[in-house]
């Protein structure tokens, strides 16, 4: 499954980039998240994500020719939003993709602005961007049975940036590289 709910990816094309906006953990978040990942792995078994691959999707792009690379730049240098904490405190599993993520109970509204406010300036680019509302998320363990929910710790998470992606699929699994960053006004 992809970022989007997408079954499975598409090669990327010759000139194309597999790229995705998100947020990215810092380093303690990341370990927490990790945590969280390893308890949920102990009660519903499944494949737990790697720490280095662990975020929040915020807009998934998909297979984008690498030409639109400075549009999306463009794109993302017009959000203004600012500083928030995002408290994932809400565990949960997809029976449709078997995915086990850790959520947040209630978005704050600085989360939902940062996300309309991008796909908005992704839509007025002709981006695609997904109309479904967004479900603030981190995937923790893929192929998993799920079963009972157990309750896990909170993680707080400082959001004070957000960054472009781009996804290199390999027969090990999906590596990450974070090619731009933006801050969040304080």
């Amino acid at each position: 499954m992809t970022e989007s709910g997408q079954t499975e990816p598409r090669p990327v094309q010759p000139g194309t980039l597999r790229l995705f906006f998100a947020l990215w953990p810092d380093g303690a978040t990341r370990d927490a998240l990790n945590r969280t990942g390893k308890w949920l792995h102990q009660h519903w078994g499944g494949r737990r994500m790697r720490a280095d691959t662990l975020h929040i999707t915020l807009a998934f792009l998909g297979s984008t020719p690498a030409a639109q690379l400075d549009t999306l730049v463009a794109c993302a240098d017009t959000v203004q939003s600012r500083a928030f904490e995002l408290i994932l405190n809400q565990a949960g599993y997809w029976r449709h993709n078997r995915i086990g993520w850790l959520g947040a109970n209630e978005a704050p509204p600085q989360h939902l602005d940062l996300v309309g406010t991008l796909n908005t300036a992704l839509q007025a680019a002709d981006f695609p961007v997904d109309a479904r509302p967004h479900v603030p998320h981190v995937t923790l363990l893929r192929n998993t049975a799920g079963g009972e929910i157990p309750a896990c710790a909170p993680v707080r998470w400082p959001v004070s940036d957000f960054v472009l992606v781009k996804s290199v699929t390999e027969p090990e699994g999906a590596n990450y590289k974070v090619i731009r960053r933006w801050s969040l006004d304080r």
